[in-house]
């Protein structure tokens, strides 16, 4: 089998495959079931089993893989306790924020907002992963200029439940460009300096893919658990 990913060589390796195969099972390329035999994956990866094992212990940490010792590893099923959990770790800290850049009056910061949801927009009709980045690199900005840039790593980290539903729930008609309505909403609530009001579309803004799991979940019965 060839390889199908160059390592960086200066870099350690299990951290690089645990990055590449997290982004996999996020994007949904390696859908709940597949199965990720060890053996297979160093083989792809031009590596001995050890880091690859550490990758996916790894992975496991964050739920993301099962592993059954002696029998099989596969990329876990979406998990809605976990995805409810990381919702309220991120609307608590990104409430937060909402508050913070109210208050700072930052007329600069709120342009830069506006100019990051006009591109988005554009992408809302491109392919998936240029408009998650966009939608992603918009909420990173905002926690850089509230003053907890470290925060945003942390919530991603625990939300790859959450970003699974996200993924299966953004290609339903219409979605990309909700998306984009309620960062506009959130830009014009934090220019207008009222704190409740950004918190209160930012809220509604994170609400939208739980609110529809049953919906998911019909679609993607075997994606999701019951």
């Amino acid at each position: 089998m060839k390889t199908i990913h160059k390592l960086d060589r200066t870099r350690q390796a299990a951290p690089q495959v645990f990055e590449w195969l997290r982004e996999a099972i996020i994007s949904l390329q390696l859908t709940p079931g597949t199965p990720l035999v060890r053996a297979e994956l160093a083989e792809r990866f031009d590596l001995s089993q050890t880091p690859v094992r550490d990758a996916l212990m790894q992975l496991s940490q964050e739920g993301l893989v099962d592993i059954f010792p002696q029998h099989a590893t596969l990329v876990s099923r979406i998990d809605l306790h976990s995805a409810e959990q990381a919702q309220f770790l991120r609307c608590a800290i990104e409430l937060e924020v909402m508050r913070t850049l109210t208050l700072a009056g930052d007329g600069a910061l709120y342009a830069r907002l506006a100019a990051m949801v006009d591109v988005q927009a554009t992408l809302a009709t491109h392919g998936a992963e240029e408009f998650i980045a966009a939608d992603q690199a918009f909420h990173r900005t905002m926690y850089e200029a509230a003053g907890v840039p470290d925060l945003h790593p942390l919530v991603q980290r625990r939300s790859g439940h959450l970003d699974r539903l996200r993924r299966l729930d953004l290609p339903t008609p219409g979605n990309a460009e909700r998306v984009v309505r309620d960062h506009r909403r959130i830009v014009k609530a934090l220019a207008s300096g009222d704190p409740d009001a950004a918190q209160a579309a930012l809220r509604a803004h994170l609400s939208g893919t739980l609110g529809r799991v049953a919906d998911i979940r019909q679609r993607h019965p075997e994606f999701v658990t019951a």
